[in-house]
């Protein structure tokens, strides 16, 4: 049987570059719409207000701020190669830092609702997660698309 998942994709207006991506198993999505709005969403509010975290993502906007698609593509390429070795000097980046401690400490407060949490840039880059994603850069998919760039409306 495959394993379905519900995705909680939120755009932070107040933080420019802020984008967090939920993933929490679900038998069927549509049935646990009205719950995680009314359960998941004041959570995912309050962890991205922290200070820290709006921190790490303006920190990251401005670090990024020049890197073109080719110089994006080279570090994509960089984690999935890292991810097939078992690990390597860009994964342990992210997942040694203070955000992808707080994103990790999130998810194993909440016994099993979420399986991953990430937090992505302007850019659609990882700049924390909870745990290892199969690529660096989300730019590419729906998650980031319609979020970032939907833009306010």
């Amino acid at each position: 049987m495959k394993k379905r998942f519900l995705t909680l994709l939120i755009a932070v207006l107040a933080v420019p570059g802020l984008t967090v991506a939920i993933h929490a198993p679900a038998m069927a999505a549509n049935d646990y719409e009205q719950q995680v709005r009314d359960v998941v969403v004041p959570k995912v509010q309050s962890w991205i207000a922290d200070p820290a975290v709006v921190a790490a993502v303006n920190s990251q906007n401005q670090k990024h701020n020049g890197l073109t698609q080719s110089e994006i593509d080279s570090m994509d390429k960089q984690w999935r190669s890292e991810t097939s070795a078992g690990g390597g000097s860009l994964i342990s980046a992210v997942l040694g830092n203070e955000l992808s401690k707080y994103l990790a400490d999130v998810k194993n407060d909440g016994r099993g609702i979420y399986t991953e949490i990430f937090v992505m840039d302007n850019k659609g880059l990882n700049v924390g997660q909870s745990d290892i994603t199969s690529d660096y850069w989300q730019g590419d998919e729906a998650k980031w698309k319609k979020t970032y760039l939907a833009g306010p409306d």
